[in-house]
C-alpha cells in the first residue's frame, strides 16, 4: 500500500478531513472546509509517515494524527482525539481534538 493511499478516506476508523473540520467547528460549512483543504493550507502528520501537505478534502484523518494550519491569523497545532459522529455543540466539538505546541 502506498503512502498516498494511506491518507485517503474510506478506511475503518478514519473520517474525511473536511467532515472532521466541520464537526470540530473550525468551519461553518463543509464547503468552506473543503475549499481550505483544496488550497493546500494544512499539514497532516501521522506516526510512522512523513508529514504531508493536504491538497484534497477527501484525505483521511484518524485519532492520533497531527494537524497544523492557520485560520484568521491564528496558528493551530492540534492532535485528533476522536472522529465524532455529528456536528454537535461547541463543548462536544472541543473533545475531538487537543491543542499542542506549534
Amino acid at each position: 500500500m502506498s503512502a498516498a493511499h494511506d491518507y485517503d478516506a474510506g478506511h475503518e476508523g478514519a473520517c474525511r478531513l473536511d467532515v472532521w473540520l466541520w464537526r470540530a467547528r473550525f468551519f461553518k460549512t463543509r464547503a468552506l472546509a473543503a475549499r481550505f483543504l483544496d488550497e493546500g493550507r494544512m499539514r497532516l502528520s501521522r506516526h510512522g509517515a512523513p508529514e504531508v501537505r493536504v491538497d484534497k478534502a477527501s484525505r483521511a484523518v484518524r485519532p492520533g494524527d497531527g494537524l497544523i494550519f492557520a485560520i484568521g491569523g491564528r496558528l493551530f497545532s492540534i492532535t485528533v482525539e476522536a472522529l465524532g459522529e455529528r456536528r454537535g455543540p461547541a463543548e462536544e466539538a472541543r473533545r475531538l481534538y487537543r491543542m499542542t505546541a506549534a
